[in-house]
């Protein structure tokens, strides 16, 4: 019998991947928000594609804050581009 692949929208562009493909963003109990590579972090989470334009259209459309339901300030966004450029 096949294992069912769990599928994931990114809320940037707004296409269903597998979930091995998006980066997961948390918010931790503690107000944090930080990517969760291994998808696996306790916290409020959103998936998003390995892509920094994707990335800057869930800012652009605030997608990322109603996920997260929280406000997400403009220097997480840049700190969250810089880390996935650096993978």
């Amino acid at each position: 019998m096949l294992k069912k692949i769990p599928m994931r929208r990114c809320i940037g562009c707004g296409e269903s991947k597998e979930k091995k493909q998006l980066i997961r963003v948390i918010r931790t109990p503690e107000g944090e928000i930080l990517l969760d590579r291994t998808g696996r972090a306790n916290g409020r989470g959103a998936y998003l594609c390995n892509d920094p334009a994707c990335l800057r259209t869930a800012a652009k459309k605030r997608s990322l804050n109603r996920a997260l339901k929280t406000s997400v300030p403009q220097e997480i966004y840049a700190a969250l581009e810089e880390e996935m450029k650096a993978q």
